[in-house]
């Protein structure tokens, strides 16, 4: 048998309707109950939602018939929007499923339009219709000598711009319907973005209305969007289900408007969801969630949908084991799915063992948790290796991707980088409460030798990259692009990423020379950290000192003695933050299932809602209520029967990709896979660079920094650690990769090796049985099949003349099989 067939050998690894769509409506409600019109641009949107026997609700917006007791007053249509036409009080009368209500309505102020505001009601046009987008004239070089701030987020840019700028032409009072910017956007004259607006439409005259007003921008003390909200906030849909939102603007005057019409929309799944610019949510033929975003003048909020499988009810026993399935169970529930099956003992002890140390089990390791018969044999083997040298080793290697701890080829900065990962290692070991752990590196201050945390800011040097880096690892929040220009999938703006950059502000650098080195050797100075008395950071936007101001917090102070990191870190640490435990637990769930609650795990906005916010939060209380042991939150998710549940999907999880109904294969990361492949060959690998003696390190999960060569380790998804995103790491299949471990010259020189495993174990007097039993043990964590035993030892009897070749090509035929790769 050629080796090419011993590894397809071994890569082999093993809805009609739902009835409660039937369900009688029992009660039917309107949002609002009543309305308060104010203008002739004040048109509303009316939702009808049905109540159904089995408590669910859904969209009757669409099915339902109106009525108006006066016409003159108001008109509806078909999807429920209300029209003002006249001054006076009527009511609707709508009727659906077989019942009838009545929607009183108050009409007001019809006889002078409204005062035009340019930010409130202009601004958010251009938005809508992605006139502002980064696409065109949003981006930073404008288009076509026309630029506007990107999604409006300055309209006192956008006002000069259109007022001023290409000699006046681009509006004209006189004559509004002449005005370039109205022309063009409705295809009079050739436009490049093409045609925009309809003439007849309610954007084309609220514009028009604005130059015929004379193009105000409006009065200082006009309100302004504070927030914006959206109803419903979340509901569960059937497959092919409608939902129309209402999105509402609250100004800073308490005042409410109704703002469906003019908000943008955009579904962060169209497998499962899709929106139109009116708002209406459709569902398809997937299960799972979607998040819908609305988007108003510089606010974001999200609608929620939930999609179950159709079908009888996937009916299950789940016994809670942590809090975890607690809240995993009521996501099945509501997903109408069911969970897998409890994997093996083999699966789980490998499945825990690369998860939690980087490291395969010895095949003996193996047979012994398999034979023990204890019930809580699961959770002990989660303590023991809690406890190990290489779970130790193994999260102080994904700390130091996050944390950057990167040489940059510099010998002088090896001292460093060592002295770093080697802080990183003890506080993983001694389980260092997490908000401490965080606080040191904050607020690190002198030099490597003494503190080596000051490493991380050989990295982080300016403002900007204090902020980006803080925001990401530690708070989940991707700030960088308020750097330039307000967020445009969060609230946060230019003045709350400069108000976190300037605690920074005071941070200082200088070099200082290794005593009894030369002044000139610049190889032998090391960077000393220092905090002056006074210090700021500029606002780009305003030109303007920025105020110390953490994220939705209040603007603080410190005084010329004090370290204002310090007053960040209280704030950032404190158990009522709602982003810094919440973000590691995201981050510990992620390293676990493949995907975070929040995925990408670091993206945590308003925008990117977790798919299980109830487990999100226990997870984050239980890491609060353990004072920040990431040993506990580690025992909750290990120790649950959710991660204990089988790869293997059954009829109802089949397309499950959000709930963790099943567990989610990952391929084993870089330095995992080297060390898997150097013990599967018993074939140890040096680096160069690294000490000789005793505690020099000996295994990939074990390195200190980046600068180790290693062609493997890069073509299988190393980090550079160029960023601070754990989305640096590669951890997909390559071709290269599939290709170096199939042909190179360095993996068959492994598996030949003199005295490596191939080689001891044609010279092994046990039964090839017993030693074919040994490798699948030690590469799989499983025992063959009869079908690849039988193979295997066939192969190994037509090479009885050269056993080592065939135990080379047997190796060689494991350690590209699926089972060795993947940890299942």
């Amino acid at each position: 048998m050629t080796r090419r067939a011993l590894a397809l050998l071994v890569l082999c690894v093993a809805a009609p309707g739902s009835p409660a769509a039937d369900a009688p409506i029992t009660a039917v409600v309107t949002h609002p109950t009543g309305f308060n019109l104010k203008g002739a641009d004040d048109a509303p949107q009316l939702l009808v939602t049905g109540i159904r026997a089995d408590g669910r609700s859904i969209d009757l917006t669409g099915a339902a018939q109106y009525a108006v007791g006066d016409p003159k007053i108001v008109r509806v249509e078909p999807n429920g929007r209300v029209f003002p036409l006249a001054n006076g009080s009527t009511e609707i009368t709508v009727r659906v499923a077989g019942k009838a209500l009545k929607v009183p309505v108050v009409a007001g102020k019809m006889e002078t339009p409204l005062p035009i505001n340019f930010a409130n009601h202009v601004v958010p046009i251009f938005t809508k219709l992605n006139c502002s987008s980064g696409g065109c004239h949003g981006k930073i070089a404008g288009q076509n000598g026309f630029r506007l701030s990107l999604l409006g987020f300055d309209p006192p840019f956008d006002y000069e711009n259109l007022l001023k700028e290409g000699r006046g032409r681009r509006v004209f009072p006189a004559a509004p319907d002449s005005s370039l910017l109205l022309t063009k956007a409705i295809g009079a004259v050739p436009h490049g973005g093409g045609k925009k607006m309809e003439k007849d439409s309610e954007e084309y005259k609220i514009v028009r209305r604005w130059i015929a007003s004379g193009l105000p921008y409006g009065d200082k003390s006009d309100p302004t969007v504070t927030r914006i909200s959206v109803f419903p906030e979340s509901r569960v849909l059937d497959r092919k289900g409608r939902q129309q939102l209402a999105v509402h603007a609250h100004y800073s005057d308490g005042s409410v408007e109704d703002v469906t019409r003019r908000a943008q929309y955009e579904s962060n799944d169209t497998d499962i969801a899709t929106v139109t610019e009116a708002g209406l949510v459709s569902t398809l033929s997937i299960t799972g969630q979607a998040a819908v975003m609305a988007r108003f003048n510089g606010q974001v909020t999200v609608f929620r949908a939930a999609v179950p499988r159709a079908g009888a009810v996937a009916a299950f026993d789940f016994k809670e084991q942590t809090v975890v399935d607690r809240h995993t169970a009521k996501k099945w529930n509501e997903l109408n799915i069911a969970p897998s099956e409890l994997c093996s003992d083999e699966v789980f002890i490998r499945r825990l063992y690369l998860d939690l140390t980087g490291t395969l089990p010895e095949a003996e390791e193996v047979r012994a948790f398999v034979a023990d018969k204890g019930a809580e044999k699961r959770g002990a083997l989660v303590d023991r290796l809690l406890e190990t040298p290489e779970y130790a080793y193994f999260f102080a290697n994904k700390w130091a991707d996050i944390l950057r701890v990167k040489r940059r080829n510099q010998p002088n900065r090896a001292y460093g980088t060592f002295a770093f990962h080697t802080w990183i290692r003890e506080a993983v070991t001694a389980d260092k409460p997490y908000d401490d752990f965080v606080r040191d590196i904050l607020c690190a201050i002198g030099d490597e030798s003494k503190s080596p945390p000051t490493v991380w800011y050989k990295e982080v040097k300016t403002p900007e990259q204090f902020v980006d880096d803080v925001s990401q690892v530690f708070l989940g929040q991707r700030l960088a692009c308020a750097n330039c220009h307000h967020h445009p999938y969060e609230k946060w703006s230019q003045d709350d990423y400069w108000g976190v950059a300037a605690f920074f502000g005071r941070v200082g650098f200088k070099s200082v020379q290794t005593p009894g080195a030369s002044p000139q050797n610049q190889q032998n100075q090391k960077q000393v950290l220092f905090v002056r008395s006074a210090g700021a950071v500029q606002n780009k936007r305003t030109g303007q000192t920025a105020p110390m101001k953490a994220l939705d917090a209040d603007p603080m102070t410190a005084a010329s003695d004090e370290d204002p990191r310090q007053k960040f870190a209280d704030w950032m640490v404190s158990p009522k933050n709602p982003f810094f435990a919440k973000t590691v637990a995201n981050r510990y769930w992620a390293h676990f299932f493949g995907r975070g609650i929040v995925d990408p795990l670091d993206d945590m906005r308003v925008t990117n809602p977790p798919s299980n916010p109830e487990l999100l939060d226990a997870l984050t209380q239980t890491l609060v209520d353990n004072k920040y042991s990431l040993k506990a939150l580690i025992r909750t998710i290990c120790k649950s029967r959710t991660y204990q549940l089988s790869a293997e999907p059954n009829e109802f999880n089949t397309g499950d990709k959000q709930s963790f109904a099943r567990y989610y294969p990952k391929r084993l990361q870089a330095e995992v896979l080297f060390d898997a492949v150097m013990k599967l060959t018993d074939s140890p690998t040096s680096f160069a660079g690294l000490p000789t003696d005793k505690f020099a390190p000996t295994r990939a999960i074990m390195l200190p920094d980046e600068s180790f060569q290693s062609y493997f380790l890069d073509v299988t998804g190393r980090p550079q650690r160029i960023s601070a995103c754990e989305c640096e790491r590669v951890n997909e299949a390559s071709l290269a990769m599939t290709l170096h471990l199939l042909n190179s010259q360095e993996i068959q020189d492994k598996i030949a090796r003199a005295g490596g495993r191939a080689d001891r174990l044609a010279r092994d007097k046990r039964s090839d049985a017993e030693k074919v039993e040994e490798l699948f043990l030690l590469a799989t964590g499983a025992k063959p099949t009869k079908e690849k035993m039988d193979l295997a030892l066939e192969h190994i009897a037509k090479h009885e003349k050269s056993k080592k070749t065939a135990y080379e090509n047997v190796i060689w035929a494991l350690l590209n099989s699926k089972a060795f790769l993947f940890n299942q």
